[in-house]
């Protein structure tokens, strides 16, 4: 069993009209329902959510987080990221009118299946074919844990070999000072890496292609414990 941790961070304006007891967690919980992404045999077991945290950072600040469980997956198979940011997004939109400003992924890449070629995420790029060229976004990407920062030369050139048009990455940097923004959890980091480049788009969607396209690229380059995801746009 691996764990999905999900952080939204920004300017959250409540609405008005928004009844308390449809909080983050029954929020996200009905949204998994509605879509099928929860339950047996579906993507993953529900776990928490909320909206506050006592670790959580004040800047930006901490909209919403989320954590659930997911099983081993089949080979072939990439991490269900762009369906859990898609449904964290939505339930967050239940409560408000966000101005995202951040997001972080705890990428559970020890339930991949490490030789699955190409990687299973790419099978999702074309939904962004048609994305508009001028929604494209610089962004800093910053994976943390395991043996991410032994494996970023390999990861920067393998980003930029497949034919996709989702993100492409300029540079990289290893650093060992802390991350920019606390996540709302333990998380024990290590050397971190950071990538600068561009993405399709600035949305939970694209940020939740690219996290199941790191984390296939980890698994494939034999990361086997979980990896902190840190976007933000440059």
């Amino acid at each position: 069993m691996g764990t999905f941790f999900a952080a939204l961070y920004g300017d959250l304006t409540p609405h008005p009209w928004r009844d308390p007891e449809f909080d983050a967690y029954f929020l996200f919980y009905h949204r998994s329902v509605a879509m099928g992404w929860l339950g047996d045999g579906a993507l993953w077991g529900m776990n928490d959510a909320g909206e506050q945290h006592p670790l959580g950072a004040s800047e930006p600040p901490l909209a919403a987080w989320f954590q659930v469980g997911v099983e081993p997956l089949p080979a072939g198979n990439p991490l269900p990221v762009q369906a859990f940011l898609r449904c964290a997004a939505d339930a967050t939109a239940g409560i408000g009118r966000l101005r995202l400003r951040a997001a972080q992924v705890v990428l559970p890449v020890e339930a991949l299946d490490p030789g699955s070629r190409p990687p299973p995420a790419l099978i999702a790029a074309g939904w962004f074919a048609a994305t508009d060229p001028s929604s494209r976004t610089r962004v800093r990407v910053t994976l943390d844990g395991g043996e991410v920062a032994a494996v970023a030369a390999r990861l920067c050139d393998e980003i930029n070999s497949y034919d996709q048009r989702v993100y492409a990455c300029d540079a990289y940097t290893l650093t060992d000072h802390g991350l920019s923004i606390v996540p709302p959890f333990e998380f024990l980091g290590t050397r971190r890496v950071t990538f600068d480049g561009t993405l399709a788009e600035w949305s939970p969607d694209a940020i939740g292609w690219l996290g199941a396209f790191l984390g296939d690229l980890c698994a494939r380059q034999g990361v086997a414990t979980p990896v902190l995801l840190t976007a933000v746009p440059a």
